[in-house]
């Protein structure tokens, strides 16, 4: 797990440059679990249950947040055996066949103290993972796995919390930028009808939330679907009405001006007349409908039902 205990000399990077490999992430997630799968994670862990006081032991504190992470990413069988060491990154941890698992975390911890969770939330979901079978390639891309999904089955929040910056310092723990991780959050928000804003002790880390929420909504409000905005609606008419017109020509009707690929809408004419496919604003596993205005689609993998005009 990375660790950027940054100065100003190497800012915390921001914005959704991940983007792309988060929401795959989800589709990822949804596909190896199943929507009912998923919905199993609707409660998100407690902030008392991951709580560190500086006059807590430090050694019986961190096995309590341990066990509290374990149920809630539903690894009742896993035991978590932590020690602390230096080493460059936050923490690490080895991936075995179990039960127990060996997570070592960065010696600052031993000090900073309300950030063990974060650190912990990781790298047992790295456990979770390995025991799906579900992986990316590099590890780069796996590592954004890792934090998507910590985040998604309601562990991340504590790694947006464990993000401050000021003048003269920052700290960042993860792959997935503030802001993403804060989609992501948000993300699972629309879905339990959640409100983590309440959780942040962190100002930086509820801004990056309040910016990443506001990127999940815009797609719950993409076209085809209704909830899309004028300009959104006034730019599928333009594309759909060229691509009815140039039929079977590539990427007539691409839907992409927004520059935003994970959004974007294409158009495809088959014998039973012309088709419209959008990712889904939950999962992001594309969509196909029959363009003839109001239909309503579900999408096969999270069940989710969509109003569109096609």
């Amino acid at each position: 797990m990375t660790d950027r205990g940054a100065t100003n000399g190497s800012p915390v990077v921001h914005g959704y440059p991940h983007l792309d490999t988060a929401r795959a992430a989800i589709t990822a997630l949804y596909r190896r679990l199943s929507d009912d799968g998923v919905r199993q994670y609707d409660t998100s862990v407690a902030p008392a249950d991951v709580a560190f006081a500086d006059h807590d032991d430090l050694h019986l504190g961190v096995q309590r947040v341990a066990r509290a992470l374990v149920q809630q990413l539903h690894l009742p069988d896993a035991r978590m055996i932590v020690s602390f060491r230096e080493m460059e990154h936050a923490a690490s941890v080895e991936l075995t066949a179990g039960p127990e698992y060996f997570i070592e975390l960065n010696d600052r911890f031993r000090t900073h103290r309300r950030d063990i969770g974060a650190a912990l939330a990781h790298e047992i979901t790295h456990v979770l993972l390995h025991r799906l079978g579900l992986s990316f390639p590099g590890t780069r891309d796996n590592e954004i796995l890792t934090d998507t999904v910590t985040t998604y089955l309601g562990a991340g929040w504590l790694l947006l919390d464990a993000f401050r910056e000021d003048r003269d310092s920052s700290q960042k723990l993860g792959y997935l930028t503030p802001e993403e991780f804060g989609y992501v959050l948000a993300k699972r928000a629309i879905v339990f009808n959640e409100d983590p804003s309440i959780w942040f002790t962190s100002p930086q880390g509820y801004t990056a939330y309040t910016k990443g929420k506001a990127q999940a909504v815009r797609d719950e409000q993409q076209p085809p679907l209704t909830t899309a905005g004028w300009s959104g609606r006034h730019r599928y008419a333009k594309d759909r009405r060229y691509a009815l017109d140039h039929p079977g020509e590539p990427g007539s009707g691409s839907g992409s001006g927004s520059g935003d690929t994970g959004r974007a809408y294409a158009f495809e004419t088959l014998a039973d007349g012309p088709r419209v496919s959008f990712p889904c604003p939950t999962c992001h596993q594309r969509i196909r409908v029959p363009v003839r205005g109001r239909v309503r689609a579900r999408c096969q993998l999270c069940h989710t039902v969509l109003d569109c005009d096609t």
